[in-house]
């Protein structure tokens, strides 16, 4: 058996024991899972609000406004997916959502208020959509698997409500809000 040599060692490149805890089977994870993306959900419910309210830009304002309604859809279909697995809607600590609204609230002190600002809000926000789009491609996935089909529709539904506020936040970007951001800087 080879043994870890002192360079894997120091990078933290060791084998993990897990905790008592720790989800044994599929249906453990995907209920993790599950309960990481609501805590996750609720915190954009209330983050959301702060990110409009600093952006300058009409439309962004608008469009982070619609998506906290959309939001809090999704933590009503989850809800509602909560039941109907007969389990606890009962979030657990989110620490990659909570990083990446502590990032979202520091551009915020980093940027003054204008184009640069909705850039840096755009930035943010889309980085929020992809780690939500990949947490629901998985949830998708891992129900189709463990043969919950009406779950899996309920969380298809919230993938493409992410999917579609990131296209929408790509055009915003592109649309005038970068181009702004560049034209400012350059004055």
């Amino acid at each position: 058996m080879d043994t870890p040599n002192k360079k894997d060692t120091q990078r933290g490149n060791k084998t993990v024991s897990a905790k008592s805890s720790a989800a044994a089977d599929l249906r453990e994870l995907f209920i993790d899972e599950l309960k990481d993306i609501i805590y996750a959900e609720r915190a954009l419910v209330k983050a959301l609000p702060k990110m409009a309210n600093n952006a300058s830009d009409p439309n962004l304002k608008a469009a982070i406004g619609e998506h906290v309604a959309v939001t809090e859809g999704q933590v009503d279909r989850l809800v509602q997916v909560f039941e109907l697995l007969g389990e606890s809607d009962r979030g657990k600590k989110c620490d990659a959502m909570e990083g990446l609204i502590m990032e979202g609230e520091n551009i915020l002190e980093e940027t003054k208020p204008g184009p640069v600002r909705d850039a840096a809000i755009i930035s943010a926000s889309q980085k929020i959509e992809h780690y939500e789009i990949a947490s629901y491609g998985t949830l998708v996935a891992f129900a189709s698997l463990l043969g919950e089909d009406e779950v899996s529709e309920l969380l298809k539904i919230t993938l493409d409500e992410e999917k579609y506020a990131d296209v929408k936040l790509t055009e915003a970007a592109y649309g005038s809000i970068n181009l702004e951001a560049l034209e400012e800087g350059e004055e």
